[in-house]
């Protein structure tokens, strides 16, 4: 691939910590969601700087560099982001229809042709990304509804835990690296690109643990309480 990734190209070791990404375009629409935000809640500002995070912060330049960045990106944006920005939307989608739209994207993201395709551009990189995190909000937000079923939230974050697994292990145990866009870029930070992916892979399987269960405790805590309520009324 020879189009330069957004965010890109992969910073040095030691320029990691000054590679900051300071699109201006970027920075005002931050900026403009927090000026509508001003009156939002803790938890909604606590998302927004979240997404400063994945996207201004180092962490999105060494993410051209390196798949195992990607994979805590993608973590960054699904189980911490999405989960505290959910509620500023009124959305109705189902949560069946919801959780099946974000696996689809996730795994959309993750195939290596899609993915090789989503560097390519800007464009293309932020179709990806717009991909993940609405399909995210949709979840998360679909899980936190009032009238969201304890049960049935229960058994959709189970779900996420095993279908990510299931993507991570798939990642972690290819026998060869499968994608191009990292092939020559993790050498320069002591990785082969295989163990890139490898390392990629296990941050997925291992890392969605505990921050489904983090994020999903906090849904069925508020769900559970609802309950509790409506059983003493």
């Amino acid at each position: 691939m020879t189009a330069l990734p957004y965010c890109g190209p992969a910073p040095s070791p030691d320029a990691i910590f000054g590679a900051w990404n300071l699109d201006t375009l970027l920075l005002l629409a931050l900026a403009g969601c927090a000026w509508l935000l001003r009156d939002g809640s803790v938890r909604a500002k606590a998302g927004l700087a979240v997404l400063v995070l994945a996207y201004v912060s180092p962490l999105c330049a060494l993410s051209a560099g390196l798949f195992s960045a990607r994979a805590v990106h993608h973590l960054v944006i699904v189980f911490a982001a999405a989960p505290l920005l959910a509620g500023i939307f009124t959305g109705r989608v189902s949560l069946p229809a919801a959780f099946l739209f974000q696996v689809l994207a996730f795994w959309a993201w993750h195939v290596p042709g899609v993915y090789e395709w989503a560097l390519s551009s800007d464009a293309a990189y932020w179709v990806g990304q717009a991909a993940l995190l609405g399909s995210s909000l949709l979840l998360w937000n679909a899980l936190s509804r009032p009238d969201a079923s304890a049960p049935a939230a229960f058994l959709i974050l189970i779900a996420m835990v095993m279908q990510m697994g299931l993507l991570g292990a798939l990642i972690t145990f290819a026998p060869v690296p499968v994608y191009g866009p990292h092939l020559f870029t993790t050498q320069q930070y002591g990785l082969s690109p295989l163990d890139d992916q490898q390392l990629a892979g296990l941050i997925m399987w291992v890392g969605s643990l505990p921050l489904t269960v983090l994020a999903g405790w906090a849904v069925l805590r508020r769900l559970l309480h609802r309950l509790e309520q409506e059983a003493v009324a």
